[in-house]
């Protein structure tokens, strides 16, 4: 094969691999590890993830069992259409129990690994999506929150004795209300402020009546 076919070959298969992930999804942890009562993302979720995009894209998956100097391990190949591959390296397969399940369990998760690796997937909880927009669940929540009652800000307000204590009042109401408050609050306020504010003759001036 000539050099220059090669090098247009590579570029195609890593081109298509690009594409392929640009339209790969998340692996969503629906299944449940019965010791540590956790959820993860199963090998058919992975596949689920990632075959369509890559099979779209002209490649193929094989997971061949092999043995080297450190022991068996599980091989993850793309194979492109083109007739070139991409490899990565083998994943371990190691057995906790010595029989036929526990063989099956090894490999089953050394596929998983393998093609989560080779694929660039990464797992994701069901509610991911939702627990990382959590202004878009603002809204509703503010909604829920009961509002401040101004009916009591309103009889302190009307009912205060002094201009200190009228303060005090307005001060409550724009602390629970918001700073300005409603208007009522606002007209009440002045009214009552109008009313104490005017002149007794009968009563000497309070110098610690502050004014606002």
């Amino acid at each position: 094969m000539p050099k220059d076919m090669a090098t247009t070959e590579s570029l195609s298969v890593h081109a298509a691999f690009v594409r392929a992930q640009a339209e790969m999804a998340r692996a969503i942890k629906a299944a449940t590890n019965p010791h540590l009562k956790s959820k993860y993302a199963d090998l058919g979720a992975v596949q689920d993830a990632c075959m369509p995009a890559l099979h779209s894209h002209g490649f193929a998956v094989i997971q061949p069992l092999g043995r080297d100097e450190h022991g068996p391990h599980v091989r993850t190949i793309l194979i492109h259409e083109s007739g070139e591959r991409l490899e990565e390296c083998p994943v371990p397969i190691i057995l906790t129990k010595q029989d036929m399940q526990g063989l099956g369990s090894a490999i089953t998760y050394a596929r998983r690994y393998g093609l989560l690796c080779m694929s660039g997937v990464a797992p994701e909880d069901d509610d991911g999506n939702t627990a990382s927009r959590p202004a878009a669940r603002q809204p509703a929540e503010t909604a829920q929150r009961p509002q401040p009652d101004a009916t009591a800000h309103l009889t302190a307000i009307n009912g205060a004795q002094s201009l200190a204590g009228l303060r005090i009042a307005w001060d409550a109401a724009t602390r629970d209300l918001g700073n300005p408050p409603p208007v009522a609050i606002i007209e009440a306020k002045d009214a009552r402020k109008e009313a104490l504010s005017a002149p007794d003759p009968q009563a000497p001036a309070d110098p610690t009546d502050p004014p606002f």
